[in-house]
């Protein structure tokens, strides 16, 4: 039986990708996700691919991931794609401690994000 299929919620020119619990924090991902909106995704790989930043590969696989969906789940020309969005959410936040002077306690916080990349085709924004 199973439950109904949920509408989709991109349009028709659309295709995204996800990637959950990435190690680093949202505030040094929005930087890189930031170089590749509003980017045709030639251009956007180009960069990622060239970054000095740790995180740019795995933002990288998350548009070839987006770029993949179009073309195999939706029938989209991959010359004419751009990236419509890219979005950056906090995740979870590990908590751990380590030992300071005179008996007390450094906290250390090893936040997560989340990555979605949306890609569209089209023309590309400026």
């Amino acid at each position: 039986m199973g439950k109904p299929s949920a509408e989709r919620r991109l349009a028709d020119t659309e295709a995204s990708a996800t990637a959950h619990q990435i190690r680093v924090s949202p505030r040094k991902l929005n930087l890189v996700a930031a170089t590749i909106r509003g980017k045709a995704v030639g251009d956007a790989l180009a960069s990622l691919t060239f970054s000095k930043r740790r995180i740019a590969n795995d933002v990288k696989k998350v548009l070839e991931s987006a770029i993949a969906n179009a073309e195999n789940n939706h029938q989209l020309d991959v010359d004419a794609l751009f990236v419509k969005e890219a979005l950056v959410g906090k995740g979870m936040v590990m908590k751990r401690w380590r030992a300071r002077a005179r008996g007390r306690v450094g906290r250390i916080k090893k936040p997560f994000s989340h990555l979605t990349v949306i890609v569209a085709e089209g023309e590309e924004a400026v």
